[in-house]
């Protein structure tokens, strides 16, 4: 089960039936424009005042770009800055919108950004475009470090409450319960368990059942993986890299 919302589960599917795999798409999270993009467009007009721009997403590569075309800004206005990409998949997007990335960092986490910057941004001032909820890790180690960081929503992620009734039912059913289902993110599992409500302790493969017939939980990386466990659902699988393809790899590699 791919839980990743709808335009963006493609990559993840694809690459699991190309090993065999029949991928149910059940995403567990939705990528809306943000209420306001006042501060955002704020931002982008006056970029010249920054040095910095860190990106952890492609969503928030995808509506930053959105919001420079509809503001007629073009990327001109970027020429200056330093940019900063949390991991790969964040990094090409940025490259296919004709920008060069500075900092990508060995480890697609926040804590690993904020190590890569650590010596580069003392007085220096830093956009961080993302996600409405998100961690504070970079913000607020980057400020300790001397930078002044403003911190733009993007977009924001909501839950589909479509999904909720095929989530559950696809769980109680025997034939079409799954054998793994993959988190990609912190909010694919919060939202996972408010999709399941009250019946999340009703779901027998999920919490119960013998070993062999219960359903694996799969993570694209420590973050995930220590926010499955706050929720006290297990962390069968984790990706090595913490990236699409290192999920799928992880997920080829354990013994189902």
């Amino acid at each position: 089960m791919v839980g990743r919302a709808r335009h963006q589960a493609s990559a993840l599917s694809a690459g699991l039936r190309d090993l065999g795999a029949e991928v149910q798409e059940i995403p567990f999270i939705e990528i809306r424009k943000p209420r306001s993009f006042k501060a955002l467009d704020l931002a982008l007009k006056n970029l010249a005042e920054y040095d910095w721009l860190i990106l952890t997403s492609v969503n928030g590569v995808d509506a930053l770009w959105e919001r420079l075309r509809k503001l007629h800004l073009g990327v001109k206005p970027m020429g200056q800055l330093k940019v900063a990409a949390i991991g790969p998949a964040t990094a090409q997007a940025i490259v296919r919108h004709g920008l060069k990335v500075n900092v990508v960092p060995k480890e697609y986490v926040a804590e690993s950004v904020v190590a890569s910057l650590r010596r580069r941004v003392k007085g220096k001032r830093v956009l961080l475009a993302r996600a409405k909820v998100a961690r504070d890790v970079i913000p607020r180690e980057l400020r300790k470090l001397g930078a002044r960081v403003d911190v733009v929503e993007a977009y924001e992620t909501v839950i589909p409450l479509a999904s909720r009734q095929r989530l559950r039912v696809a769980l109680q059913s025997s034939q079409r319960s799954p054998d793994v289902i993959t988190f990609t993110s912190s909010s694919t599992v919060r939202n996972f368990v408010a999709l399941l409500g009250q019946s999340r302790g009703r779901i027998g493969r999920v919490h119960m059942g013998r070993e062999e017939n219960r359903v694996r939980f799969a993570s694209i990386g420590p973050i995930t993986s220590s926010t499955l466990r706050a929720f006290g659902l297990p962390v069968d699988i984790e990706a090595e890299e913490y990236t699409i393809p290192g999920l799928i790899k992880a997920i080829a590699k354990h013994d189902l």
